[in-house]
């Protein structure tokens, strides 16, 4: 009989989850991440300066976690960005366009009521672990 691995992805340069739940789970060769919100590493507080400086802290919370999976943000196949306010979306793209280059990976984005602590972005992915061939 054949096994699927499942692995519980926990690492301590992303901060701890706000509830029960596993920063991200490796299935098989997929990394699925929580979704991530910019809060600092030691204390469950917003990062200070608004939707911009939150989508970088958490993508780059989430390229941590990422690392920590043996993926990375070149192997992300798709994510779903979370916003408390649609006028925010340019601010986010540009955040999210400078971390992701040019290769973006498959997206879904929209609005919600409430985000977690008050936060203005969260954003979650799926990635691919392991050596990955990349065409055009």
């Amino acid at each position: 009989m054949s096994f699927v691995i499942r692995k519980i992805i926990s690492t301590g340069k992303c901060p701890k989850p706000l509830a029960p739940y596993s920063q991200a789970v490796v299935a098989d060769r997929t990394v699925y991440c929580s979704g991530v919100i910019g809060i600092e590493l030691d204390e469950p507080k917003l990062v200070t300066g608004g939707a911009a400086v939150q989508t970088a802290k958490a993508l780059e919370h989430l390229t941590n976690l990422l690392a920590e999976a043996g993926s990375g943000i070149d192997k992300v196949v798709k994510t779903t960005v979370l916003l408390a306010d649609m006028e925010d979306y340019a601010a986010v793209n540009e955040e999210y366009k400078r971390v992701f280059g040019s290769n973006f990976p498959a997206r879904t984005c929209y609005a919600v009521s409430k985000l977690p602590l008050g936060a203005a972005v969260e954003i979650e992915a799926v990635g691919i672990v392991g050596d990955v061939k990349h065409e055009m």
